[in-house]
């Protein structure tokens, strides 16, 4: 699923109001780029707030985009941006359904949100995402039940530009109080060190066949 959007990104991109908040939200940035792995934080409609140097990289090789740019607005980076399966991996099952079903229960919450309904509008400009959110998705959420939905927990795949990571990311939901306060959340990609593959045993048939085996059979998620 890659589509194209046509609306443009909310402005301005939201920013507290009140000097605490602010100062909170600073010391916070410092505390975000302490850590290791891709972290974001964004309010109810997906609008960037806070990024760190792991995020950037790790969405860094995406082609410039008018609307879907990861650090502006990650709801319409997953759904529009071209480049998103490049870094996604098995973009439309493990990032774009799950990302549309968050979107439908915001919907919900806030119908009225302006940003909210440009997203809506550009849902239904494409035949193929239309018909995925009216009439797939709650086909879907049956079937996944309530923690295929959740973000927090899931192992998705991710194709890091870095050879080090491996070819899947744990996703944490970690916001806290003040941040919730705000109206706020925070995702964090905790990444894998890439698998060595076994070294093979020389002189054996069965060794060769159980490394041959095993390099074509999923590996159980931990």
């Amino acid at each position: 699923m890659t589509f194209q959007a046509g609306g443009q990104r909310t402005q301005p991109r939201p920013v507290p109001e009140s000097p605490e908040a602010q100062a909170y939200l600073r010391d916070y940035a410092t505390l975000l780029e302490a850590v290791p792995f891709p972290s974001v934080v964004f309010d109810h409609r997906w609008d960037v707030v806070l990024t760190n140097t792991a995020f950037d990289i790790l969405f860094g090789g995406v082609a410039a985009h008018p609307t879907a740019m990861p650090g502006d607005n990650f709801l319409r980076f997953v759904l529009f941006h071209p480049d998103a399966g490049t870094v996604l991996g098995e973009h439309e099952s493990h990032w774009c359904l799950p990302m549309l079903a968050h979107f439908a229960a915001a919907v919900e919450r806030h119908g009225h949100d302006h940003g909210l309904q440009s997203i809506r509008r550009d849902i239904a400009q494409d035949p193929i995402m239309e018909a995925a959110y009216q009439h797939g998705l709650p086909h879907w959420i049956r079937a996944v039940g309530p923690r295929g939905v959740e973000h927090d927990g899931a192992v998705r795949p991710l194709l890091h530009p870095d050879p080090r990571w491996g070819g899947d990311c744990r996703v944490v939901r970690d916001t806290p109080k003040t941040l919730q306060d705000m109206g706020y959340s925070r995702l964090t990609l905790v990444l894998r060190e890439a698998r060595r593959p076994a070294p093979a045993h020389r002189g054996t048939r069965r060794a060769r066949r159980t490394v041959s085996h095993l390099s074509v059979v999923p590996v159980p998620q931990e």
